[in-house]
């Protein structure tokens, strides 16, 4: 269930970043990998800094900041 639960909460993410960052995303496919990956960004980076952030909503929100700074790593690198 873990597994099944990190997927949706990378989708959701990805598509709150694709939002935010006033783009259209990368697809279906593309916002769950970016908002998973997101996720891990998010949670490490934040870990380092001693942001805890727990529940539901803690997940998504550290999981969408983490998406949205990789969606913008994404957008310069694909500019290049």
């Amino acid at each position: 269930m873990g597994l099944i639960w990190f997927l949706l909460v990378g989708l959701l993410a990805g598509w709150l970043a694709g939002k935010l960052m006033s783009g259209g995303g990368f697809g279906l496919v593309g916002n769950v990998v970016l908002g998973v990956i997101g996720a891990v960004v998010g949670g490490h980076v934040l870990g380092m800094l001693g942001i805890r952030a727990g529940g539901i909503i803690g997940d998504v929100l550290v999981a969408t900041l983490g998406a949205a700074g990789v969606l913008a790593l994404v957008r310069v690198l694909k500019r290049a």
